[in-house]
């Protein structure tokens, strides 16, 4: 699914969302130019896989902060990780960098991504904003919502605090 596709869905399933237009943004950095309306709510993502190429995860936490790999292995009992090539990107979630985002998981026809989600984003005001599978737009939507997004497509997701 592209950008407008994602806007689509979302209407089709009467899924409450708000909609940031903005330029281009690759990094947090970025994003903290733009004026957004939850800023304490914007998610960074990290789509990493293990050193065999056959587990790939997708890691969406609060936007400020860090992900310790070597950490995240230990507590999820994973092999070694790193980040997955672009190629990986590109076949599993039809995205580019810089447009990480778990509305790709909706292009993951072979459910090969786990995803594990912040639990911070579980409190109040239980909102997440993440890319509409393109980098020129933040999606606000209730995380509720987008676990049930993700676990009708039938990825599995876990929760974890960073």
């Amino acid at each position: 699914m592209n950008k407008n596709e994602i806007y689509d869905y979302l209407k089709r399933k009467n899924i409450w969302h708000e909609i940031t237009e903005h330029k281009a943004v690759y990094n947090m950095a970025e994003l903290s130019e733009i004026d957004i309306p939850y800023p304490e709510c914007d998610a960074k993502n990290l789509f990493v896989r293990d050193d065999k190429k056959r587990n790939y995860y997708l890691i969406t936490v609060k936007g400020n902060k860090r992900v310790d790999l070597k950490e995240f292995r230990q507590k999820n009992n994973t092999r070694a990780l790193s980040f997955a090539s672009e190629n990986d990107l590109m076949n599993i979630m039809h995205l580019l960098p810089g447009s990480v985002t778990p509305l790709g998981i909706l292009n993951d026809e072979e459910l090969k991504v786990n995803v594990f989600i912040d639990k911070d984003f579980k409190e109040s005001p239980c909102i997440i904003g993440v890319h509409p599978n393109d980098n020129t737009a933040t999606v606000w939507l209730n995380i509720d919502d987008l676990i049930n997004i993700i676990k009708e497509h039938g990825n599995q997701v876990n929760f974890i605090q960073i």
